[in-house]
């Protein structure tokens, strides 16, 4: 068996696997393996039909209602499945070609360990270097749910730059860089090109908007180091958050924060891209969710004042582990992967720093008003509670809706920043015009 073969199977396995525990019996799972080569793609599709959802889908195989599955009507159904396909390649519509299909029996179906196999394969234009692959999937879409993911390329002039997904996984995006065929970006031997670390312009660039869009989807990074900074416009009394700091110890708190935790994630994605440190992805994900909740809990009572820095250091090198995943799967070359690193970490910078100059006119104006202990209670029984969900699924398995709700809160996250700013500067500056005019100091605020 080719070793191509061997991953694609091997792949598609785990990609059912991890499914398996979110298949209910009423659905029609729909999943799809793509495989890169230099002149075309080829999918592989596993439609596997839920218990409930099984009478419907023999109904749409048998259209003579005889109980047999006949070799016409398998055939015609999976033209029917690719027919209700929409693929593009680079901006242009492209017909998927049948290759093979394997159907079980109508009984296997019934008791649902029913596998319907499809491949099927599109050609890639001649020309062009910078490939973006667009897969539609409209069969049977009431009670369907899907699957989308690709294999790492056997072609080292094939390199994976970013995916993209809707939520239901029925439209799948996919950026490819194809450095060979048509327009392309070198004629340089493989061996040659890898040794000189060839690198463009566009490769650079792809990585910068991946790694920007990796932290802006990355909704448990940023709970975190936003968790961080609740507490920073406040000094400690006691054992409470009590008087607020000036603005210039706001300003270096915050600051502080952010290069901790920069300089933290920037050393293990360094380490762990080249391959010099491994550690298992499901630690570290737990890691990540306990970052989340210790920085909780320092928001609503200070844990280690003044050391905010060090802790974003620290959980910053378990960050950095899981950004250097999403540069693993991409699969560059080592000198590739010195620039590559550099890419994706500005672009995961560039972000950071657009969501913290985003909260940070908010944080600095209410963080001195008597509404603030509302803010930042609030906002830490939300990143506790996401944190414990998001704990409890990556050591247990077990399914919760926090990254639905979390990503429902993010997808209004410019609406939430902008409201924030306006109601801090309607709180605010009344609320200082009176404290001029009774010539009284701001009070003292204790939670």
């Amino acid at each position: 068996m080719r070793p191509g073969l061997t991953a694609s199977i091997g792949a598609l396995a785990v990609l059912l696997a991890q499914s398996a525990h979110a298949h209910r019996i009423d659905e029609y799972l729909q999943a799809t393996l793509l495989s890169l080569q230099e002149d075309r793609v080829q999918a592989s599709m596993r439609l596997v039909p839920g218990i409930l959802a099984a009478p419907s889908v023999i109904a749409e195989i048998d259209q003579d209602h005889d109980g047999i599955l006949s070799e016409s009507e398998k055939h015609a159904y999976a033209l029917r499945v690719l027919n209700d396909l929409t693929i593009e390649i680079d901006g242009a519509g492209v017909l998927p070609k049948l290759i093979a299909w394997h159907f079980p029996t109508p009984e296997q179906v019934r008791d649902g360990l029913g596998e319907i196999q499809i491949e099927y394969a599109v050609s890639v234009p001649s020309v062009g270097a910078n490939r973006t692959l667009t897969l539609a999937d409209h069969h049977l879409s009431r009670t369907s749910v899907y699957l989308v993911n690709v294999l790492v390329p056997d072609d080292r002039d094939i390199h994976i730059v970013s995916q993209r997904r809707n939520e239901q996984q029925s439209w799948y995006e996919l950026r490819y860089q194809q450095l060979t065929a048509g327009g392309a970006l070198s004629r340089t031997p493989a061996p040659e090109r890898e040794a000189r670390g060839t690198w463009s312009s566009s490769q650079f660039r792809s990585l910068f908007d991946l790694g920007m869009r990796h932290i802006a989807e990355g909704t448990d990074h940023l709970l975190f180091l936003l968790a961080l900074l609740l507490a920073a416009p406040l000094c400690v009394s006691g054992s409470r958050w009590g008087l607020p700091a000036s603005v210039r110890q706001t300003l270096r708190r915050i600051i502080g924060i952010v290069t901790a935790f920069t300089v933290g994630h920037s050393i293990t994605l360094a380490l762990a891209a080249l391959g010099v440190v491994r550690v298992p992805e499901q630690p570290v994900e737990a890691l990540i969710a306990a970052s989340i909740l210790v920085s909780a809990v320092h928001a609503f009572r200070p844990i280690f004042p003044g050391k905010e820095g060090w802790v974003a250091a620290v959980f910053g090198l378990v960050h950095g582990l899981a950004f250097a995943t999403v540069l693993d799967r991409i699969g560059l070359v080592h000198w590739e992967k010195v620039t590559g690193i550099l890419a994706f970490n500005l672009g995961i910078e560039a972000m950071q720093l657009v969501v913290v100059a985003a909260i940070l006119p908010s944080l600095m104006l209410i963080g001195r008003t008597r509404a603030y202990p509302i803010v930042r209670i609030g906002g830490a029984v939300f990143a506790a509670t996401a944190a414990v969900g998001w704990l409890v699924e990556r050591l247990s398995g077990m399914e919760t809706p926090v990254d639905k709700i979390v990503n429902g809160v993010a997808q209004q996250a410019l609406w939430i920043a902008v409201a924030g700013f306006l109601a801090s500067l309607a709180y605010r500056f009344p609320l200082a015009y009176r404290t001029r005019s009774a010539a009284k100091p701001e009070p003292v605020f204790r939670d």
